[in-house]
């Protein structure tokens, strides 16, 4: 079968190449499953057609349908439509296909005649000095307990090294839950503060893309004060924070501790991703430049990066406003 032919493949066969490829690219389990899912329900719409059929007008007609007509069952139950950002998303996951597809069948692709979906992007959060400071805190008491038979007391928690170790490293790396959860202990220098980050499954590092982050004084810190209390703390190969029976962090543990020290902390909204949006905003506001923020960011575009660059100067008009010496003594 010559390059040409394989335009009448099916579109199911052809995206089984297309995950096998992102697989052995290196993409993290969770970005091929989400490839998958996306892809396999565009078929169940459009029908198991061969792929070089397909035409910008077929694509437009499917994200219009995603728009207007789609309402997904949701997990609770309730029923309410894809948002714009879920959308372009799947503008964009197309896009990857028909690029793959493109190089693979020599074919024209049809996304050349279909705009990206627009949509708002979301406010970003980020915490401040304080909820962090507080969120700290949280980590070394439990909640104060009442009883029936003696005085309100507070229990200093096993896991606080462990817990404040996390934050200080979301907090000055802006790693991803993912990438954080798969770090080993031999890919972080508490002495020079060099954190690998593995591209792929090995590592978490979304669309495959390695890095190397660092960390501050402080930070290497509370690593090593929590790498000093582990047996396995000279291991290079275990996992650098586990929970409870010494198993690995995932990203759904992770969200569930920080919620838990939020809520300790009166922190509203706690979850690990807004450490992110924290260390870019903080550090464009500390003079940092935004092409050394995508790289310790991973980001494969400025797209994101500028948006944070709008966030931090929007703070610093707004600083401004209030600080002017030359309005504030009315000059």
């Amino acid at each position: 079968m010559n390059r040409n032919s394989l335009g009448s493949l099916p579109l199911s066969k052809a995206i089984t190449g297309f995950v096998n490829f992102k697989n052995a690219e290196g993409l993290a389990n969770t970005s091929l499953a989400t490839y998958k899912r996306t892809l396999e329900k565009w078929v169940e719409h459009v029908g198991d057609v061969e792929i070089g059929t397909i035409t910008g007008k077929d694509i437009t007609d499917y994200l219009s349908w995603l728009r207007g007509e789609y309402t997904p069952q949701r997990f609770n139950g309730k029923t309410h439509p894809l948002s714009p950002k879920t959308i372009r998303n799947v503008w964009i996951t197309l896009s990857s296909f028909f690029s793959w597809a493109k190089t693979e069948f020599n074919l024209s692709t049809p996304m050349k005649d279909v705009p990206p979906p627009r949509f708002k992007r979301a406010p970003v959060e980020a915490y401040t000095q304080d909820e962090v400071e507080r969120m700290l805190k949280s980590c070394t008491y439990s909640k104060e307990a009442k009883t029936q038979t003696r005085h309100k007391f507070v229990m200093r928690r096993s896991t606080a090294h462990r817990d404040q170790a996390i934050i200080m490293m979301l907090l000055d790396t802006g790693l991803r839950a993912l990438e954080l959860c798969s770090l080993k202990i031999g890919e972080v220098d508490a002495k020079t503060g060099k954190v690998e980050v593995k591209h792929g499954v090995e590592g978490g590092a979304k669309g495959g893309k390695g890095r190397v982050v660092y960390l501050g004084k402080a930070s290497r810190k509370a690593v090593w004060r929590y790498l000093a209390e582990r047996e396995d703390g000279e291991n290079s190969e275990s996992p650098l924070f586990v929970s409870r029976g010494e198993r690995k962090f995932t990203p759904d543990t992770l969200r569930q501790l920080i919620k838990a020290l939020g809520d300790r902390a009166g922190v509203p909204n706690a979850y690990p991703h807004k450490f992110r949006h924290t260390f870019a905003i903080t550090y464009l506001r500390s003079g940092g430049d935004v092409f050394t923020l995508q790289a310790l960011l991973g980001h494969g575009s400025l797209d994101m990066v500028r948006h944070y660059a709008q966030i931090a100067q929007v703070d610093i008009q707004q600083a401004h406003r209030r600080a002017s010496p030359a309005d504030n003594w009315r000059l």
